[in-house]
């Protein structure tokens, strides 16, 4: 799979309809993407050509879509009046990468 396919995932996670954001939210895929395979201590682009779990899909698409909710700098997004909700997050997102890390590097 490659992140190409993430896309509509991430717009139904959203639950948007409309294309207006397409690129935006893309480029929040690719920042997710980033992330993972960063976090995962595996090669940058690696999820262009190998098949990604389906742990760190659900990861990726949690991510992009906590990115676009927040995008105007709050910490929440969608959950803003939970204080903790942020951290909440990043904690839920993190665990999901850890299942699938390279732990040798």
């Amino acid at each position: 799979m490659t992140t190409d396919n993430l896309l509509p995932k991430v717009k139904a996670n959203l639950i948007l309809e409309h294309d207006a954001d397409d690129g935006l939210v893309q480029a929040y895929i690719t920042a997710a993407v980033s992330y993972a395979e960063s976090y995962q201590h595996i090669q940058e682009g690696w999820y262009t050509d190998h098949p990604m779990p389906p742990t760190t899909e659900q990861a990726v698409i949690m991510l992009s879509s906590h990115f676009y909710e927040s995008r105007d700098g709050s910490t929440a997004g969608f959950y803003a009046d939970n204080i903790q909700a942020g951290q909440q997050v990043w904690n839920t997102i993190n665990l999901l990468l850890r299942l699938d890390r390279d732990w040798k590097v």
